[in-house]
């Protein structure tokens, strides 16, 4: 697949789902990928990238950050120690996944002054080796980022990997619903069509993009 047809293919969804044309944001998921290829992409047209790592990001966006429309956006974990270096390279942090990595996040904004968009990671199949937020503690959890003066703009999930990814989406959704979030990241490069029909936002797509990913 390539760019123009995964932009087409989501503009198709949108279309069958009744969405208004560009209503879903784009984020092309460069993480591990060879510069060659992030590099054809850019070329290509497309501003909004996902990354997994700071140390990652850094060395591949650094040199790119006054690219304009450029919009960078963490999908990875967080370190409560990469805090600060990720308010300087990131638009938005996806992956607000526990307490500690909140409180962090308020008190740099407060020093800052600002405070990158923000979307709070769901574990929506409570999966132990996945990060993310418990369905069942997400509005407690929200609660606490607003008394922290964090704006939460919406919510991200990572469906496992061996279940039908339409019930996590619904659920995701219904949280957010329920929370007043308008923000919905969800779908990646085998799903993303089905999460716009259930309100995803914001799809992550990588692959299908730019190939499968280099390891080293």
């Amino acid at each position: 697949m390539s760019l123009d047809s995964v932009k087409r293919q989501l503009a198709e969804a949108e279309a069958k789902a009744g969405r208004a044309p560009g209503s879903v944001t784009l984020v092309a998921v460069s993480k591990v990928q060879p510069e060659d290829r992030v590099q054809a992409v850019i070329d290509a047209g497309q501003r909004i990238f996902g990354e997994n790592r700071v140390q990652e990001a850094e060395t591949r966006w650094g040199p790119r950050r006054d690219l304009e429309g450029l919009e960078l956006h963490l999908i990875g974990p967080l370190q409560t120690n990469k805090v600060n270096k990720a308010f300087e390279l990131f638009d938005v942090i996806q992956s607000v996944d526990r307490p500690k990595l909140a409180r962090k996040i308020a008190d740099a904004a407060q020093s800052a002054g600002r405070c990158p968009r923000l979307f709070v990671q769901v574990n929506t199949g409570e999966e132990p080796q996945k990060a993310g937020i418990a369905p069942a503690d997400t509005d407690a959890f929200l609660a606490d980022c607003r008394a922290m003066d964090l704006t939460v703009e919406g919510l991200m999930c990572i469906p496992p990997v061996e279940e039908s990814p339409a019930m996590h989406f619904a659920l995701l959704a219904k949280l957010a619903e329920r929370n007043g979030l308008a923000g919905l990241s969800m779908g990646m490069s085998s799903d993303f069509e089905t999460a716009v029909e259930f309100g995803a936002t914001h799809v992550r797509v990588g692959s299908a993009i730019f190939g499968e990913r280099a390891y080293d």
